[in-house]
């Protein structure tokens, strides 16, 4: 291939070379009528990158010619298989150039599929929003084989899409080669020469180096007044949300496959296309006709060896071993910090077609296997927690809904118990007699998100009008149940961070074991929710709200543990869970299956077992797990919220 580049004057090749103490342009507005030079700050330091996605070499072969014709212009860009790249590393990088193959069925080579499932993913979860890759510029080629149709290119097509969806800005057009019938050598020569015209104009219009080694800085796509919020905590992707997809769209969508009414054979099903196709578009398996399943952000966490959630820190679940699942994606209430944004159905009563419980729990295994398998050669993910991460160990009855509205709620959790997994399930206080004629848990959470009847209706907007009855109701009935009970408070500033003495005055009512305390986490604004990053305590906040309410219990309660990741505390009874100076939060699973096998009558003392030192309250590590290794991630949060080539 000749040297696209030969044409470079001299003065750019050694600009190009030009690093340490390299300075931008910003250009004061849109009509770039000002110019100001700034010192190029850290976060604009990434160097280029070129990623390949390959099976038999052609995708590497071609972007080895990239990177040299580059390289021998000095131009410096690092080299990267896909297979090996860190995507979360994305929202970081200034300028990538992809090469991507597509293989069998229109899949990406087998090396590459976590890459492409965590941009398909990213796309599809409504919490990642629009901005998360707004810095990065790039370009994509693609090589494939036309004698697949429709699947030509389909992986390189996809990326284009799913990029632009997420922010990023394309430099050049997508370039497709076809190894086949086509000439897939002068294809690349063409697309390079774009690359490289994009390349040697911003090196003319910068007149420095500050697209390449130091990154592209394009000031038209900067918004006048919009800025990166400051952060002295750490923050995680699913505190940044964008809107969910639009309901017209997804209407339209489901009106074209039919059943648009909701029935099936003249039942009604909870989840009609509409509703399947919100929640699909938000990562969710749909399950039946009314239940679901995801795979948790944490459970692909420790798989890789960087952590599990607070119930690790807190209660010793492996969170690589965890399963987060419903029985019912209805709720009975429209809470203003929904993640869903209010996508699932609601209803004050099961008024739907009802799936088997036992049918239900081996398509939730099934489907959640599936999704660990996915995580096969992603880096860091041993063979012995793969091999894990298949057999669940946990549930969390969580995922969204109400799963006590399920009418078979107890064959469930039987169920999950037969096969020894543990259960954690979550409910709204809206339902107190399914409280009572719960079976035993490993662990059952009463949601208390307000503590006065004015904040619970604002917060929650329920549906029931007696709805602080049913509160009231469903916390005295948590007080007679024998195994581990839990107030789960999320606290949103400027709603209900002021209610110290009115939280302590329920205590007294369901006397729970545990109360969980943890900031609320940021979905986006829609049209039914109005909340802000204003409204997201840090830790710090979190940690002195625990500590009032620890204060005011006068040692009933102590500040236990916490995990500073998910800005969340534990409060536990002291009497109760602390022994000579020693915490007992965590779980002896096994125990508790036996103790549920056995039929006798227990309660929480029965199964407790002692927390490690780096999970209580005050240790260095902040409920960090020592023997996981701990990645930290750039964030930048914006006010907006087989076969086809080698």
């Amino acid at each position: 291939m000749p040297s696209a580049l030969s044409s470079f004057p001299a003065r750019v090749t050694l600009l190009a070379l030009f690093s340490a103490t390299t300075f931008y342009f910003l250009y004061k507005s849109r009509r770039l009528r000002h110019l100001k030079t700034l010192t190029l700050s850290s976060k604009h330091t990434t160097r280029g990158k070129i990623l390949f996605v390959s099976q038999t070499g052609t995708s590497k072969n071609l972007a080895q010619r990239l990177h040299n014709l580059l390289a021998s212009n000095g131009v410096v860009f690092d080299l990267v298989d896909a297979q090996s790249y860190e995507p979360e590393d994305l929202p970081k990088e200034t300028i990538v150039l992809i090469v991507a193959s597509t293989w069998e069925d229109g899949n990406p080579p087998s090396g590459a599929r976590f890459f492409a499932t965590w941009l398909a993913e990213s796309v599809k979860d409504f919490r990642v929003g629009a901005l998360l890759l707004k810095g990065c510029r790039f370009g994509v080629f693609g090589v494939g084989s036309r004698a697949y149709g429709e699947r030509f290119n389909a992986v390189a097509k996809g990326f284009v899409k799913q990029i632009r969806d997420l922010g990023g800005s394309e430099v050049v057009p997508l370039g497709e080669g076809d190894v086949d019938g086509g000439e897939l050598d002068l294809d690349f020569e063409k697309w390079c020469e774009k690359v490289v015209g994009f390349l040697k104009g911003k090196v003319l219009e910068n007149g420095v180096n500050g697209n390449l080694e130091c990154g592209v800085y394009d000031s038209e796509e900067e918004s006048e007044g919009e800025s990166d919020l400051e952060e002295e905590e750490i923050v995680d992707l699913e505190d940044i949300a964008g809107k969910v997809p639009p309901r017209k769209k997804t209407a339209a969508a489901a009106e074209s496959n039919g059943n648009g009414n909701g029935k099936v054979n003249g039942q009604r099903e909870m989840v009609t296309p509409v509703i399947r196709a919100n929640l699909e578009k938000q990562g969710y398996k749909i399950i039946g006709s009314h239940s679901g399943v995801k795979i948790c952000r944490w459970t692909k966490s420790q798989l890789r060896g960087r952590g599990g959630c607070y119930k690790h820190s807190f209660y010793g679940i492996e969170s690589h071993r965890c399963m987060e699942a419903t029985p019912s994606l209805a709720c009975a209430n429209k809470c203003v910090f929904c993640w869903r944004h209010h996508t699932n159905p609601v209803g004050k009563s099961w008024q739907w077609k009802m799936d088997d419980p036992i049918e239900i729990v081996n398509s939730a295994i099934e489907m959640h296997s599936n999704m660990i398998k996915q995580m096969k050669g992603v880096p860091g993910v041993t063979l012995e927690r793969l091999n894990e991460g298949l057999t669940p160990r946990h549930c969390a009855l969580s995922l969204v809904g109400e799963p006590i509205m399920y009418p078979e709620i107890n064959t469930l959790v039987d169920e999950l118990h037969k096969r020894r997994i543990s259960t954690f399930l979550v409910t709204n206080a809206q339902f107190p007699d399914k409280i009572k004629s719960m079976k035993p848990l490993t662990q059952l959470y009463v949601s208390v998100d307000a503590a006065t009847k004015d904040s619970l209706k604002a917060i929650d907007r329920p549906l029931f009008g007696d709805f602080w009855e049913r509160f009231i109701d469903s916390l005295t009935a948590l007080k007679e149940k024998h195994q581990r009970t839990v107030y789960r408070l999320t606290l949103v500033k400027g709603w209900n961070t002021e209610d110290v003495d009115a939280y302590y005055k329920l205590f007294s009512i369901g006397e729970p074991d545990f109360v969980e305390i943890k900031g609320v986490t940021y979905c986006g604004s829609s049209a039914t929710s109005k909340l802000t990053m204003e409204n997201v305590p840090w830790h710090a906040d979190v940690k002195d709200f625990s500590e009032a309410l620890a204060l005011k219990s006068q040692g009933e309660y102590e500040v236990a543990c916490e995990h500073a990741h998910s800005c969340c505390v534990l409060l536990a009874k002291t009497k109760k869970f602390k022994i000579d100076g020693k915490w007992y939060t965590w779980i002896d699973y096994d125990k508790f299956h036996d103790l549920v096998a056995s039929g006798r009558t227990f309660d929480s003392t029965d199964y407790m077992t002692a927390t490690p030192s780096w999970a209580v309250y005050g240790a260095e590590e902040g409920g960090f797990d020592p023997e996981q290794s701990r990645y930290r991630k750039e964030r930048r949060h914006h006010k907006s919220s087989r076969n086809q080539s080698g």
